[in-house]
């Protein structure tokens, strides 16, 4: 099963589920702005990633400018901000089984398709 955390006013997210739909791959799609992903959600996301939590903010969006740049929040915070803050979650994420991919640039997706 193929899961896409999707925004859909997003030109890189809808190239992402078009890639996605034109491999022949049924993917559930999670418009995480109307469902926020919870903070276990987001950790685990990061973990199939690879990553740390810092690294999946979109740190050019205005909240994370006006309230959050240049402060000094640990990883379970950031978790906790991203799940109630979703507009900071960088997209589109795509999971497959254990592996997850962030579509930028969208043609990354096929790694794991």
């Amino acid at each position: 099963m193929v899961t896409i955390y999707h925004n859909p006013r997003c030109a890189k997210s809808r190239e992402t589920l078009k890639i996605i739909h034109e491999r022949g791959v049924n993917a559930k799609v999670v418009e995480y702005l109307k469902v926020c992903p919870t903070a276990e959600e987001l950790m685990k996301i990061v973990q199939s990633l690879g990553i740390r939590p810092i690294d999946l903010v979109r740190k050019n969006e205005k909240i994370f400018k006006e309230q959050f740049k240049g402060k000094d929040i640990s990883d379970n915070e950031w978790l906790q901000i991203m799940s109630e803050n979703p507009k900071l979650i960088e997209r589109p994420i795509v999971i497959k089984g254990e592996k997850a991919v962030i579509g930028r640039p969208p043609e990354t997706v096929e790694e794991i398709l």
